[in-house]
């Protein structure tokens, strides 16, 4: 059995990543996505577990001590981190894994798993990504400039990424990252 591919996909905050990733494990049965954990409160409607697991800050200290993360990254004043054996479990399972992080995450995957796949979703616009995450009224004014003052930042790393996809359009965007996936994994089979 292969071992099955590691994606590290990102994107400035309000970009669509959550829309696209639900394309995405919708059209693709072998892809799964990696539950986080955090330390930031539910949103309504997320479940624990689900979208991510809600932790405290002590538990999730406790965790980088144990060396429990692929990865782990603070963002907006929330910790964000990638539990280490659940991933690998899937990986040789032949699974696909697909990891939704933040651009700070990308960096400490890219050092530990080299051979990942790296995948950045950019808006069309930096003013398209501002309406979008304004347009979403889950968020303080203040919440929203920080999100904006690092999705600059974000942007600016885009580059370091082996592939980037514009979200103009949901659909277009899926498949180009289904296709990316796909293409990735059919060159690496040839050379094995």
């Amino acid at each position: 059995m292969n071992k099955g591919l590691l994606i590290v996909y990102t994107g400035a905050s309000g970009v669509g990543k959550g829309t696209i990733m639900k394309e995405l494990l919708r059209k693709n049965p072998n892809l799964r996505l990696s539950v986080s954990a955090t330390t930031r409160a539910p949103r309504e409607g997320e479940v624990d577990g689900r979208e991510y697991y809600f932790v405290s800050r002590e538990k999730f200290d406790r965790m980088i001590a144990e060396d429990g993360f692929l990865e782990h990254a603070e963002y907006v004043g929330n910790k964000y981190g990638t539990p280490k054996e659940a991933v690998f479990r899937m990986l040789d399972e032949g699974l696909d894994v697909i990891l939704e992080i933040e651009v700070k995450g990308f960096l400490q995957i890219k050092k530990a798993c080299p051979d990942c796949v790296t995948i950045f979703i950019a808006p069309p616009s930096f003013e398209v990504l501002e309406a979008r995450l304004k347009g979403r009224g889950t968020e303080t004014d203040e919440v929203i400039e920080k999100r904006l003052k690092t999705a600059r930042e974000e942007l600016q790393s885009q580059n370091l990424f082996d592939y980037i996809v514009i979200n103009d359009d949901v659909d277009r965007a899926t498949d180009e990252v289904l296709s990316i996936i796909s293409d990735t994994k059919n060159e690496r089979n040839i050379k094995e």
